[in-house]
C-alpha cells in the first residue's frame, strides 16, 4: 500500500522519537521528530503536516501539561487547521477531555499499543484531509457566489465573423489548451473565456477570472500565488492566491497585455512549474489549471518592442481567438439589440414591442466604439427612459460624432470613378468592413471583392 500523511513528533524522551520513527516510517510519506519544542513554529513553516504528536510534559514541569497546552495553542495559531494527538505517560479523564477542549484531535497514552497508534493516526490523518477539503470547498464556493453575483449575458451572434469564433471554441473547449483572446474593449472577451469553460472537461469545477489591470504591482504575487500568515503587515491569516482556488478548473486572466516585465517573470515560473509559493513561505504548491488570457493591447508589436516577453507569449497562446469589433459584424446589432431589450424589460418590470426599422437604422448608422458593451449599456438606458412600449428612434441617446452617415464629395462625374469614391467613403465609415460595406453598398460581398481587385482597392 502507498505511503500517505506527514508527521511531525515532538517529545523530549529521544527513545519515544526513535521508536515513532521506527514504526511510522513503514506507513507514512515522512516522519519529522524532534526533542525541542522551541522548532515547532520553524519546522511548521519549512513543512505541511497532516498529523503534529505532541508530548504533553516537557523538562520544565513533569506532570501538569501545562507546557503541552501552550504548544499547542502556538500550533493552532501558526495553522488553524492542525491536528494534534497529544502523547504522556500521566494521562487521566480530566487532561483528555481538557485537551479535547483545548483543539487536540485525541489522547494517546504511553507505552502505546501499536495497532491502537496506527488506528488513531490514520483517522487522524483522514481529518486532516477532510478539513483541507472543507476549506478549499468554502473557498471556492465564495468565489463562486461572487461571480453568481454578477450580471452574466449569453454570447450570441449570426455573422460569419463569429460564426468563426464559435467554430474555433468548440474545437477549442474541449482540449486543455492556453486560449489568448484579442480584441477592442466591450468586445466580450469574457464571455468567450466562460463559453471556453462551460464546453470543458473542467465546466463542474470552479472559473476564476482576474483583471490583472486593477492589481496593483505590489499586491500581484500576494493575489495570485497567495500568501502565509505575517508575511506582510496585514497579513493576519493564510490566503489562497486566484491559482490555488482555480486549481482543478480554469483561470481567466484578463488585461495580460498591462503586466510590467517583472510580474511577467514571475508569471512564467509559475506556468513552467506549474507550482505556486505563497509570500512569506518556501513550499511549492502544485496547482492544475486551465489558463485563458485577454488583452485589448498590441501584443505582438509589443514583443517586438520587447516590453513583451516572447517566451511568455509562446506560453499564453497555444491558440488565439480575435473578437471582431461590433462594426465588424453589424449583421449581429438587430439580435444583439432585441436580446438586451429582453433581460432589461424584464429587470425593470415594462413590456415591449419589437424594434421597429427606424431604430434598427439608427443603431445600424452608429460606428460603436465602445463594442457590445456600450450597445448593452444604450440598450439598458432606453428601457429606463422610454414613456412607450414601442422605442423610438429618439430613445436611443447615440453621440452624433461617431454617426457614419456623410455626403460623398465628387471630384468627377465619371460613373467609375463615382462608383470608386463611393466604395471607399463606405469602406472607410465601415472601418474596413467587408460584409458591413457590401450591405451597405446593396451588394453581395462577392460582387464587391470584384470591384474592389478592378480598382485597385
Amino acid at each position: 500500500m502507498s505511503k500517505v500523511g506527514k508527521i511531525l513528533a515532538i517529545d523530549d524522551n529521544e527513545d519515544i522519537l526513535f521508536s515513532l520513527k521506527l514504526l511510522l516510517k513503514q506507513h507514512v510519506e515522512l516522519i519529522h521528530t524532534e526533542s525541542d519544542p522551541e522548532l515547532i513554529p520553524k519546522l511548521m513553516k519549512q513543512e505541511t503536516y497532516d498529523v503534529i504528536l505532541l508530548d504533553m510534559n516537557f523538562t520544565k514541569d513533569a506532570i501538569s501539561g501545562q507546557e503541552g497546552y501552550h504548544w499547542l495553542n502556538r500550533i493552532i495559531e501558526i495553522d488553524p487547521r492542525a491536528v494534534v494527538l497529544f502523547i504522556t505517560a500521566y494521562g487521566d479523564v480530566e487532561k483528555s477531555v481538557k485537551a479535547i477542549k483545548a483543539g487536540a484531535t485525541d489522547f494517546i497514552l504511553k507505552p502505546w499499543q501499536n495497532e491502537k497508534l496506527m488506528a488513531t493516526i490514520s483517522s487522524a490523518i483522514k481529518l486532516r484531509k477532510s478539513k483541507e477539503e472543507v476549506t478549499q470547498l468554502k473557498t471556492k464556493q465564495k468565489e463562486l457566489n461572487a461571480v453568481l453575483d454578477q450580471p452574466f449575458n449569453d454570447f450570441i451572434g449570426v455573422s460569419p465573423e463569429m460564426q468563426t469564433v464559435f467554430s474555433t471554441i468548440q474545437k477549442v473547449a474541449v482540449t486543455d489548451a492556453n486560449v489568448l483572446i484579442l480584441g477592442e474593449n466591450g468586445t466580450g472577451k469574457e464571455l468567450v473565456a466562460r463559453a471556453l469553460h462551460r464546453n470543458s472537461a473542467r465546466k463542474d469545477e470552479v472559473f476564476i477570472s482576474v483583471d490583472l489591470g486593477s492589481i496593483n504591482e505590489n499586491l500581484f504575487e500576494s493575489e495570485l500565488f497567495g500568501h502565509v500568515k505575517g508575511a506582510f503587515t496585514d497579513a493576519r491569516t493564510d490566503r489562497p492566491g486566484r491559482f490555488e482556488i482555480a486549481s482543478g478548473g480554469t483561470l481567466f486572466l484578463d488585461e495580460i497585455g498591462n503586466l510590467s516585465l517583472p510580474m511577467q517573470a514571475k508569471l512564467l515560473t509559475v506556468l513552467e512549474r506549474r507550482e505556486v509559493i505563497r509570500v512569506g513561505s518556501n513550499k511549492p504548491i502544485p496547482i492544475d489549471i486551465r489558463l485563458i488570457c485577454a488583452t485589448n493591447m498590441p501584443i505582438l508589436q509589443m514583443v517586438a518592442e520587447e516590453t513583451y516577453r516572447q517566451d511568455l507569449l509562446y506560453r499564453i497562446n497555444t491558440v488565439e481567438i480575435n473578437l471582431p469589433s461590433l462594426a465588424e459584424r453589424y449583421e449581429d446589432i438587430p439580435l444583439l439589440a432585441e436580446h438586451f431589450l429582453k433581460i432589461y424589460a424584464k429587470k425593470y418590470k415594462k413590456s415591449f414591442g419589437p424594434l421597429s426599422k427606424a431604430c434598427i437604422n439608427k443603431l445600424y448608422d452608429y460606428s460603436w466604439p465602445g463594442n457590445v458593451r456600450e450597445l448593452q449599456h444604450l440598450m439598458e438606458r432606453a428601457v429606463i427612459m422610454a414613456d412607450d412600449n414601442n422605442l423610438q428612434p429618439s430613445d436611443f441617446q447615440i453621440n452624433p460624432g461617431h454617426s457614419q452617415q456623410g455626403d460623398v464629395e465628387l471630384d468627377s462625374y465619371n460613373l467609375e470613378e463615382v462608383e470608386k469614391n463611393i466604395i471607399q467613403k463606405v469602406l472607410k465609415t465601415n472601418q474596413g468592413n467587408i460584409s458591413k460595406a457590401a450591405g451597405e453598398l446593396g451588394l453581395t460581398r462577392t460582387s464587391l471583392y470584384r470591384r474592389l481587385e478592378k480598382y485597385g482597392l
